[in-house]
């Protein structure tokens, strides 16, 4: 096992290194590493890291949405407003729909597993998103409308949506109907999430200004309540469903919000604990990617891809319209919207596992999105972002998000 994580670090260190010499995404590198390391070539991560796989891809997810949230100012959120709540379900429905009208077209699936697989495909990745935006974030791009928050709200609830509908879609392949309670659960949760993080953030802030307590602890503190509501979602999910993952980047808003100093000194910790939760992440998420079945997906799997993210980019246009954005911001929250991979490796082997007949085909073609959209999505973002937003160095809260009659432009990128 330790010579498995020394192998890890270092080759994952080194490919993230290479790949940012050739002006590219350090993560490329990552997910290569766990592709070349992994099970399906040479086989060098040890099983007992593998078996705890995705407890650890959680982590590191969780680590980096409590970052989120200590960046997250709540009164950017409320400026941004419809085009939020519209990104947090409209692409992913474009894409959904999308894979499920053509994917027929292009194998021998049946529209429920066209939905199925369409379900798979159509979570965004917060794990490449939300890093990306937090960098916006630092550097002063697009803060002044608050491009990175929409795209971090909207890419984190993004997933609890897919994953209802891949739920309602497996009951209905086992002779079930689509249950029309189960959308119902998605505000439920969302909302639950939000007040769970809220409440539990606002205690946190009282027991922290009374209690001298070191910043170290403060962090060990946040991240075991963190684990806490990820593990309460899948406690009480039978009766009340909560979005374990909202709830902590609200917990982090919150003490953005009432602590502000405080959360600008933990940002700064969790920015040192992310460099190796980042490696773990798409190093793990390259290990669950097995090459030989995008060796057999084809041209038909590829042109699904490209059709399915075109219908979703229109997706973003149409959450856009009529916001103050130009042509270029509303571009690179498209490119933005693309990336998946954290999701995919999750779902992907369930339908081929649960013995759904086009089970084999799904896995394919998840395998191939993430290998496809993930270095995608974050070289687009890379080599866009400069070009396509503007830069604030020290910027206001300008106004209302959306257009109105005194306020019809915006300064071009």
């Amino acid at each position: 096992m330790l010579f498995s994580l020394a192998l890890m670090i270092l080759c994952g260190l080194v490919l993230s290194g290479i790949m940012q010499k050739l002006k590219m995404p350090g993560l490329i590198g990552m997910l290569l590493t766990g592709i070349v390391l992994g099970p399906y070539v040479l086989n060098l991560i040890s099983p007992e890291i593998l078996n705890v796989s995705a407890d650890l891809r959680e982590i590191a997810l969780i680590v980096i949405l409590t970052r989120a949230g200590l960046a997250l100012d709540i009164n950017d959120l409320k400026k941004v407003g419809r085009p939020a709540i519209l990104m947090c379900f409209i692409p992913a429905t474009f894409e959904i729909a999308a894979t499920t009208i053509f994917a027929p077209m292009l194998f021998p699936i049946t529209y429920l597993e066209a939905a199925i697989m369409g379900s798979v495909l159509g979570a965004v990745s917060p794990a490449i998103v939300v890093p990306n935006m937090l960098k916006l974030m630092e550097n002063g791009y697009g803060k002044s409308m608050s491009i990175p928050q929409l795209i971090m709200a909207g890419a984190s609830v993004d997933d609890i949506y897919v994953i209802v509908l891949f739920t309602s879609f497996m009951g209905m392949y086992g002779g079930g109907s689509f249950d029309i309670g189960n959308l119902f659960k998605i505000p439920v949760s969302i909302v639950v999430g939000l007040l769970t993080g809220i409440i539990l953030g606002l205690v946190i802030i009282k027991v922290f200004r009374k209690i001298h307590i070191r910043d170290t602890v403060k962090i060990l503190i946040i991240l075991s309540i963190s684990f806490l509501l990820v593990t309460l979602e899948n406690a009480i999910k039978a009766f009340i469903p909560m979005s374990g993952l909202l709830a902590v980047m609200a917990l982090g808003g919150t003490i953005l919000k009432g602590y502000d100093v405080l959360a600008k000194r933990l940002s700064d910790r969790f920015s040192k604990i992310w460099v190796m939760a980042e490696l773990m992440l798409f190093i793990l998420v390259g290990a669950t990617v097995d090459i030989s079945y995008a060796a057999k997906a084809g041209v038909a799997a590829v042109a699904l891809i490209f059709i399915a993210l075109a219908i979703r980019i229109l997706g973003v246009f149409v959450c856009l319209f009529k916001t103050k954005l130009n042509i270029k911001e509303k571009l690179i929250c498209a490119i933005s919207y693309l990336p998946k991979a954290t999701v995919q490796a999750a779902i992907g082997v369930l339908p081929l596992a649960a013995g759904i007949a086009a089970g084999n085909t799904i896995l394919t073609v998840a395998v191939l999105a993430i290998l496809i959209t993930a270095p995608l999505g974050a070289i687009g973002i890379k080599i866009k972002y400069k070009r396509f937003l503007v830069r604030h160095d020290n910027y206001e809260n300008v106004g209302a998000w959306e257009n109105t009659s005194e306020d019809k432009t915006l300064e071009s990128a």
